[in-house]
């Protein structure tokens, strides 16, 4: 319980828990690890993140974002994966996952092509930004190297997406959007139909704060929601990949494993894992 809540009667306690979980928020740290959560309300959302065993030993920030919202019946998220190769892939995810999530949040004309007139567009803030971020601790060749790199961009893979739950009889709305090979995966009650991302997930796709969008346009996918269809949807990066074969709901327990991965001496890469059923 809200520790604010225990100042009021319990009658009144009831109906403000109530209204408080109609309203949900989530923003990993890069800095530091997410134990396996959950949400529940109109919405069950269970949500993680976990750093690679050399970026917590090294206590570098992550590469992944994720971020969730939820309010009432609809929710927004958000899922980045930083490309290490790249200048600050942790500040690429980071900014375009937060950008996004507002884009989402605010709902007004979404669309494939506005998606990619607004990453178009995003490109240069980002730039701006990320030319804001002091290199005063580097010099001689280092320094000359960053500034290189700086100005080739900073990238990110992403995967989000706007759910609006059906309300007084009418369907909802799911929208889908994502560039790059993370993990999206979508249920029907318990017949995985995943199969409709098929071909559309690729290590070229991304995007850079000195280009966009780049290796293609977003992949956008859209569709009505029944009113009386349960549906469960799984958005992961590729430090979890050990969930890819599994078709069945995941224990709790089971994912912390994962994200743990004591078995293997810390992770490979770093993860993170958001999971919305509705």
């Amino acid at each position: 319980m809200n520790p604010l809540l225990s100042l009021f009667p319990a009658s009144k306690r009831k109906g403000m828990d109530a209204r408080l979980a109609q309203h949900f928020a989530y923003i990993s740290s890069q800095t530091g690890d997410q134990p396996l959560s959950s949400h529940h309300s109109r919405f069950m959302c269970r949500y993680g993140y976990g750093r690679s065993a050399e970026s917590a030993s090294m206590g570098e920030s992550g590469q992944d974002f994720a971020a969730v919202r939820i309010h009432k019946s609809v929710c927004c998220f958000v899922l980045c994966d930083g490309v290490g190769l790249s200048y600050r892939g942790d500040f690429a995810a980071r900014y375009l996952g937060s950008s996004l999530l507002d884009w989402l949040e605010e709902g007004r004309d979404l669309s494939a092509d506005q998606l990619r007139m607004y990453l178009e567009r995003l490109a240069s803030t980002a730039t701006e930004e990320l030319d804001r971020q002091p290199l005063d601790h580097e010099s001689g060749l280092m320094r000359s190297v960053l500034e290189d790199k700086r100005r080739q961009g900073s990238q990110s893979m992403y995967i989000c997406g706007r759910i609006e739950l059906p309300k007084r009889g009418t369907r909802g709305r799911l929208r889908l959007a994502w560039q790059g090979d993370s993990r999206l995966r979508l249920w029907n009650g318990m017949e995985e139909i995943s199969e409709l991302f098929d071909h559309t997930f690729s290590t070229a796709e991304r995007w850079s704060t000195s280009r966009g969008p780049i290796g293609g346009k977003p992949h956008w996918y859209e569709r009505s929601i029944p009113v009386d269809m349960p549906m469960r949807l799984q958005v992961y990066s590729d430090g979890l990949s050990d969930l890819d074969p599994i078709r069945e709901p995941v224990p709790d327990e089971q994912i912390q494993v994962l994200l743990d991965a004591s078995h293997t001496g810390g992770l490979d890469d770093d993860a993170a894992f958001i999971e919305l059923q509705w």
